[in-house]
């Protein structure tokens, strides 16, 4: 059982392989945090010692022990107005005008197998080793109860934490705040890494120590965003890649979200992660439940490398429903930086039969092909095929396309609206916006009021017609603004505070019944590049487009930041025309597609503008990913450093290295690397090595060396020179030692 309870000390205890999670029900019947780390095998109580501190209430059952105070004590689910001053979990108005809970112990049940949420995308259980908590906590002046789940999964060292919470009153009550979970941590010291950004430079790595107060991670633009990703962790101060105490929070969610993390005037951290409470206010009517997202959290002792190896494989076999999440994805060609607006069917072809010739699996027709689409003014929501450019529709296309050989797959920005749209002036109440004031408009649009279920039954059925009525293997689904003027007309004025987390539900119905409905369609996800990159959508979408940045200077930078939390085949990673479209800068064909081999590959060019050369060269490009693509999409992801990688295979025999140079200098120093996940005991050879990006050829290496002298002494490489230099080398187990 990886779940128990002990009567006589009223503690829970949560197991998985490496973890061990506690808590307790206190003595009048708060429940309490004691523990989450390593193994062990004893009840930790003593984090409980009473202690008397100023200012920090008692509850009034334990009026004469002033040692026992909620704002001092470490709790699964904190409350405001309750006598515990720091960050609450919940924070509810009744009817009757008083705010705040006091939620003490009223139940629980353990099962076998995963709780699901209603709505909400959750992890599931491939191997029947699951087993479910849920505490049910109650107060009855406010008449709510709150359940809190748990779903231990021991093989993975997950645990999922969710909530739902239900009005058992017979009067109304307003959430103003509802989060997933509470983590509290009464001792150590911490920093705080987290990934912020902007669009074309997302999920930057920052990391700092606490600070006393609150520090907030946090979107309130509707979507999970490029500015602040909802994955966090929290790490002590020695935490290296390969050693040290960390924990990993990833909320399941794609919408406006929070994280506070408080450093307390004791030393003890709060961490309280959920929905963004920027705006949000959420009415219960007796009887009704809420239910917030799910957040997963890990835990480990051997450094950051181990935490992201336990998310990666988590998201893959845990989370993402999609075949394609363990299935080889296809090498794509892209038409939008090739193209932009201006196309018409026999340049699509042009560009198909190019990339039929390079060697490609599948030709994408991105934004232009719908409505009077020509510029991004117009046509968002006209989701029929503009006949100018393409004569007969998209049926004679993509039957010419799969003619060639190749899968045919489609642009689609579904969530969004021109007012130079049919669909605009057909449904102008159709979009969020405030009445009588003027919207505010992002690339000349507006959002879809998809809380309304006729809008997101009108873009599912829209959608899922032109997958009914077309040969159609791949659709890229973009967002391309963020939510303003959130206001619904089909909401009354006491409930608009639920607009923009009913407008996610709304999302989360349409991907749910197209991903049903469309199981052999690969869903990319995409934001403006990687605005909506976040657990949620990888449960609909196995790969989500990075960043509308294809330059391989600023990938490195984007997609390491990326692989603290998810996996290399989440990644769509394209290689693009030099000059980059969005820095200018120049870059050698094979310095971008190394970095882009760190990812899903595909190409964002058009193929007629290459040189016989360059057309050679990536066909080899992508004969190597070919063989190159299980151990990326499946294998161990390392970090060597903030630009060089490599990928490990499960049995660990076989590993592909990749080394880059961003900035050469003259006189430099030696180029060294440590190797990683590689087995001591064994005996590797370099099966392949290819420099890219060097003004001058150096020789390959050669020889075979133990994986105890890669991983202990290291590979020192020959200088390199030149725009982005860098090597990549094929490593094969020969015989174990």
């Amino acid at each position: 059982m990886s779940i128990s309870y002990d009567a006589e000390s009223r503690v829970f205890r949560l197991e998985t392989q490496n973890t061990t999670y506690q808590m307790q029900i206190g003595p009048v019947g708060h429940l309490l945090h004691l523990y989450y780390g390593r193994p062990v095998p004893d009840a930790l109580d003593y984090r409980l010692l009473p202690r008397d501190c100023g200012f920090s209430p008692n509850p009034y059952d334990l009026r004469e022990h002033r040692g026992w105070s909620l704002d001092t004590l470490p709790q699964e689910y904190s409350s405001a107005d309750n006598g515990d001053f720091r960050c609450p979990s919940i924070d509810l108005r009744t009817a009757s005008g008083f705010r705040g809970t006091d939620l003490r112990y009223a139940g629980h049940e353990i099962q076998k197998g995963k709780y699901t949420l209603e709505g909400l995308p959750s992890a599931f259980d491939r191997e029947d080793g699951c087993e479910t908590l849920s505490i049910t906590l109650k107060d009855e002046a406010a008449g709510v109860a709150v359940e809190l789940l748990y779903g231990v999964f021991p093989r993975q060292n997950v645990i999922t934490r969710a909530a739902r919470i239900t009005n058992g009153g017979v009067e109304a009550l307003w959430l103003n705040r509802a989060a997933s979970a509470c983590l509290d941590l009464p001792f150590g010291s911490w920093e705080l890494m987290h990934f912020h950004g902007r669009h074309c430079m997302e999920r930057q790595p920052e990391r700092a120590p606490l600070i006393h107060g609150v520090q907030t991670i946090s979107s309130s633009r509707g979507a999970s965003s490029h500015q602040h990703n909802p994955f966090v962790i929290l790490c002590a101060p020695e935490t290296t890649e390969d050693t040290g105490s960390c924990f990993g929070v990833m909320p399941v969610y794609s919408g406006g979200h929070f994280t506070d993390v408080e450093l307390d005037q004791s030393g003890a951290v709060r961490l309280v992660t959920g929905i963004s409470d920027a705006g949000f206010s959420w009415k219960l009517d007796p009887g009704e439940t809420f239910t917030t997202p799910e957040v997963l959290f890990t835990y480990t002792h051997q450094g950051l490398t181990h935490l992201s190896h336990t998310f990666h494989r988590f998201l893959r076999q845990n989370l993402c429903r999609s075949k394609f999440a363990s299935a080889a994805r296809p090498v794509l060609i892209n038409s939008w930086e090739a193209a932009y607006f201006d196309f018409d069917a026999d340049l699509i072809l042009t560009i198909a039969e190019g990339a039929k010739e390079l060697g490609a699996d599948l030709l994408v027709l991105d934004d232009g092909w719908f409505g009077r689409r020509n510029h991004d003014k117009a046509g968002l929501g006209d989701w029929y095929v503009n006949e100018e450019k393409l004569p007969g529709g998209l049926e004679p296309l993509i039957r010419k396309v799969n003619d060639l050989g190749l899968q045919f797959g489609l642009w689609v920005e579904p969530e969004m609206v021109n007012e130079d749209s049919d669909l605009y002036r057909a449904h102008p109440d159709w979009a969020l916006r405030v009445p009588g004031r003027k919207p505010a408009v992002s690339r000349d649009q507006l959002v879809l009021d998809l809380s309304r279920p006729e809008v997101a039954d009108w873009i599912y059925e829209t959608i899922a017609s032109l997958l009914r009525d077309y040969h159609i293997q791949y659709i890229k689904w973009d967002m391309n603004r963020h939510l303003s003027d959130v206001f619904s007309r089909d909401i009354p004025a006491d409930r608009q505070g639920e607009v923009s987390h009913r407008w996610v539900l709304g999302l989360y119905s349409i991907l749910e019944r197209l991903t049903t409905e469309f199981p052999d369609v690969l869903l990319e996800g995409c934001a403006g590049g990687g605005g909506r990159f976040d657990a949620g959508m990888l449960a609909y979408c196995p790969q989500i487009w990075c960043s509308d940045n294809t330059d391989a200077y600023s990938r490195l930078a984007i997609q390491h930041g990326t692989s603290y939390g998810y996996p290399a085949s989440a990644v769509g990673a394209h290689v693009s025309a030099s000059p980059n479209h969005q820095t200018g800068r120049r870059t050698p064909l094979g310095s971008r597609g190394a970095v882009a081999m760190a990812g899903m590959l595909g190409y964002e060019l058009d193929p007629g503008k290459l040189t016989e050369e360059e057309r050679l060269e990536i066909r080899q490009q992508i004969r190597d990913y070919r063989e190159f693509a299980p151990l990326v999409q499946l294998g161990d992801h390392y970090r060597l450093g903030e630009n060089a990688w490599m990928f490990v295979s499960e049995k660990r025999d076989r590993a592909l290295v990749t080394v880059t140079v961003p900035a050469p200098e003259g006189n430099p120093r030696p180029l060294h690397i440590r190797l990683k996940g590689l087995n001591p005991e064994g005996r590797y050879q370099i099966r392949r090595m290819t420099y890219f990006g060097c003004a001058l050829q150096p020789e390959p290496l050669q020889g075979t060396w133990s994986g105890a002298a890669l991983l202990y002494g290291g590979l020192t490489l020959p200088q390199l020179f030149g725009d982005l230099p860098g090597a990549q080398l094929l490593l094969e187990q020969t015989e174990a030692l």
